[in-house]
């Protein structure tokens, strides 16, 4: 979920389920390809057309209402949660395995509920000036409900963490399950691919642009599907915005250049996911940002043989840095891309309604079983603060004093 590099602009806010970047600038490390994938086993491939002078016009949308969902409106503290394994570590805080006692307030719940508890420490969200990025992905996730994007439930706050109650996805990063098979075949990275369109056309026509597209960020669900998870970056955006930030191998060129970008930049970072799902490697990768930003500003990639014509056309489509040429941004949109031959016999209809078996089933004892999961240590319980004070008060009888909370007035709506 984060990783590949830093999230340009301040690392990745949203923090997501996996193995997370442990620090800021670090993160999973991408590889290019094995020295036999030399240029010679590749086709030598470039973005074909000029820079672009305009964008094709844009429907009027309304910025999306604010949803509060705080979680004592709804009947909970955070003394209703056992926190249980670490699922992922990062700059801002942590993921937990949060499991939701049975309790006489709640009659109907006759076993306990396992979620996914994103904790961000509210100093270290300051002090990396990110208060605009959780907030805008607390906002976002409120009112984003689609079948292949991750569920926030409720937020919670004390002195010291913000918390977000997002679903639990039990099988891990798309990133673990492409490292162990190396790359995809064609067919299952079209499934993966055709579930991120749906997801795109969906943001799209509420002019919300995702902008952190990556394997890290792709989840997989029991049934195998797709959860779209890590929104720190998301914002509304009905024309064009100028705010550098992303993972460096997956900007796309008006992001680096700083001329403005809108819905497109999701488009060029869908062609680079296909390319890595195919190759196993993204297109661009260096050993540094700026050796990334140069290469994909040159336009120039290789394509391995075994990539099929089909599946390199549309990436050559995707990865134009002319905006007028892109697949996705011109008159016909997302369903221009739907269209495109490479996705020939696919079910749209029935892949939203996940009818279409997955190509991968995770494996799943029970519903807090985290075996897809990278091991983390245990986190303090005294790092929670809300936690430790509701622990105390059902034990013993008593809570220790809240402490200040100097930031607290920066997240009205957690």
């Amino acid at each position: 979920m984060v990783g590949a590099g830093a999230g340009v602009g301040g690392p990745t806010v949203g923090l997501g389920f996996g193995a997370l970047a442990a620090a800021e600038g670090k993160g999973k490390e991408r590889q290019g390809p094995s020295p036999g994938a030399s240029a010679g086993a590749a086709d030598r491939v470039g973005a074909r057309a000029s820079p672009a002078e305009r964008e094709p016009p844009r429907r009027q949308t309304v910025r999306p209402a604010e949803f509060r969902r705080r979680g004592e409106e709804l009947g909970l503290s955070l003394g209703d949660f056992d926190m249980l394994d670490t699922l992922g570590t990062g700059t801002f805080g942590r993921v937990l395995l949060a499991r939701l006692r049975t309790s006489p307030n709640r009659p109907n719940q006759t076993q306990p509920h396992y979620f996914a508890m994103k904790v961000l420490e509210k100093n270290t969200v300051v002090r990396l000036r990110q208060v605009e990025h959780v907030n805008s992905e607390r906002s976002t996730l409120a009112h984003v409900r689609h079948p292949f994007v991750v569920n926030l439930f409720c937020t919670f706050q004390d002195e010291a963490n913000l918390y977000m109650l997002l679903e639990y996805v039990q099988g891990g990063e798309l990133f673990s399950h492409l490292r162990r098979a190396q790359r995809f075949s064609a067919d299952v990275a079209r499934f993966y691919t055709a579930n991120i369109i749906l997801v795109l056309e969906n943001l799209h026509a509420q002019d919300i642009i995702y902008r952190d597209l990556k394997p890290e960020n792709l989840l997989i669900d029991s049934t195998g599907h797709i959860k779209v998870t890590d929104f720190g970056f998301a914002k509304y955006v009905p024309e064009r915005t100028w705010t550098l930030c992303g993972t460096p191998e997956y900007l796309a060129p008006e992001i680096i250049t700083a001329t403005g970008h809108g819905a497109a930049a999701d488009w060029w970072a869908l062609g680079v996911l296909l390319f890595e799902l195919l190759a196993g490697y993204p297109p661009f990768f260096a050993d540094n940002p700026l050796e990334i930003y140069e290469k994909i500003l040159a336009g120039r990639y290789g394509v391995p043989r075994h990539i099929d014509p089909l599946a390199k056309d549309l990436i050559g489509r995707l990865l134009t840095d002319d905006l007028t040429k892109r697949l996705g941004n011109l008159k016909g949109g997302a369903q221009d891309v739907k269209n495109h031959p490479w996705f020939e016999g696919v079910d749209w209809e029935s892949l939203a309604r996940k009818e279409i078996r997955a190509p991968i089933i995770p494996m799943t004892i029970n519903p807090g079983d985290v075996s897809n999961y990278e091991r983390y240590p245990a986190t303090a319980i005294e790092t929670l603060p809300g936690v430790l004070r509701a622990i105390s008060q059902r034990k013993y009888g008593f809570s220790p004093e809240k402490g200040p909370d100097p930031y607290g007035y920066l997240f009205p709506l957690f």
